[in-house]
This record gives structure tokens, sequence and C-alpha cells, in this order.
């Protein structure tokens, strides 16, 4: 790939005496949706963590558009965002009041027009004054990835993005980020525990197991290399028989 927009080379992270990654490498080139996909402790987690700069790895490297992370982070994460069903907002705050905290913090230009935009393109606009303790999960899990979205990132961490979602809503978050990463050439790191969605959504793939690549290519490239049916049955296979 030319000039990755982030390049991550043997980055290893040790709990103690367990190991939960084990030197994997891994590179995003501008505009491509990579999905990370492995069972519970494979590692996905803690991979994104230390790409955050949330975690320092024991050992490796991150650069992240020609940076050193741990040497530039303050400059990167102004063009990088996250989002997860699992992080939760300010709760005293209503929707608007926290996406313009968000968008202050993120130095984002017409903060009020850009606010009203993300919450056009994930349908919470009707909840701009509603506190956020008052929000149904998949109504938190929509202005989560709206706060992900405010300050046009050159790149994005997705951490289950869909999870709490119904399916109409998911449908329509899944076209909406395929169509801002053609549009912006937005890089996104992608996982989910949705079969169909990790072989719909990522341009490429990289399959975890304890802490390790088993697997890399397009969603039907890694089918072809367990010799499974569809990514669910390889899925399956890896978390009920290890197989390496």
């Amino acid at each position: 790939m030319d000039t990755p927009i982030l390049q991550a080379d043997h980055l290893t992270k040790r709990f103690h005496n367990v190991t939960a990654v084990d030197g994997i490498s891994l590179q995003i080139a501008e505009g491509e949706i990579l999905g990370l996909l492995g069972p519970n402790g494979a590692g996905k987690t803690t991979i994104i963590h230390m790409l955050l700069g949330l975690t320092l790895p024991t050992s490796g490297t991150i650069r992240i558009f020609g940076m050193d992370l741990m040497k530039n982070r303050s400059r990167i994460v102004q063009d990088v965002n996250f989002s997860s069903t699992y992080t939760s907002m300010p709760n005293s705050l209503t929707v608007r009041e926290c996406l313009l905290v968000f968008a202050r913090l993120y130095r984002v230009k017409n903060r009020k027009e850009r606010v009203r935009e993300v919450m056009d393109m994930f349908e919470i606009a009707d909840m701009a004054r509603k506190p956020v303790r008052n929000l149904s999960t998949g109504q938190q899990t929509r202005l989560n990835l709206a706060k992900a979205l405010i300050n046009e990132p050159r790149l994005l961490f997705l951490d289950e993005p869909t999870a709490s979602l119904d399916p109409d809503i998911a449908d329509k978050t899944r076209k909406l980020l395929k169509s801002v990463k053609e549009s912006r050439r937005m890089s996104i790191l992608y996982t989910s525990h949705n079969m169909k969605e990790m072989e719909e959504v990522p341009d490429r793939l990289i399959f975890l197991h304890k802490g390790r690549i088993l697997a890399e290519g397009k969603p039907d490239e890694v089918v072809k290399r367990f010799h499974g049916k569809d990514l669910e049955d390889v899925f399956l296979r890896v978390a009920r028989e290890g197989q390496t």
C-alpha cells in the first residue's frame, strides 16, 4: 500500500504474564475500511486502545499520518475519532450540548452547523433537547456515532458500532459510513461480531486469534483460506476448535 494512513509494526502488549497482543503488524490505506475480526479475547480492543494511544505497547511502533504516535499524539488526535457501543457520553447534557462540547474540543469550525449536520445524519435531530441519560441504548449509540464524525476525521475507529441498533438504523448506518468513506477518503478500522456486516463493510479483514494474525485478506479470501461456507462458518470453527 502507498503511504498508509496508519502503520503499526510488531505490536506486542503483555499484562503481567499474559500476552494479549503478540507481534501484530497492520496497515490502513487512505480511504480503506479494515476489519478486525476474532473471538472475545483475540486482542481487538487492546489493539484499538494502543492505536489510540490509550494503552502503551510493550513493544512495537505506531505511525499515523506519517508521524510517530507517542511523540505526536496531540497533533494526530485532532484528525482521529472513535466510537464504541460500550462507551458512554456525559449524562447531564442534552444531545445538542454534548455534540457542541465535542465540536469545541476538536476545534470544529461552524460548530452549530456541523452539529445539525451530524444529528440529521443519524436521525437524532428530534432528540436535540433530550438529556443523554434519558436516551435508549440505540439512541446513545447513534449519538456516539454522531460524535465520531463531528470533526470529519481522516481516521476513524469503530468498535461494534451497530451492536445496539435496530436492523433499519444499522443498515442506514453501514450505508452512511461507506458513503462518507468514499466521498471523503476516510480510513476506518472496524470491528463487529455481526458476520454479515463484516462480509459487507470492510475492504479487507484481519482475523485474530489469541493475539496473533490468523488470516488476512478480502472477506471472501479469508473464507476460502479456511474452506468455509461463509464468514460465520469460519468464525465459529475458530472460536470452537481454535483452528490455527
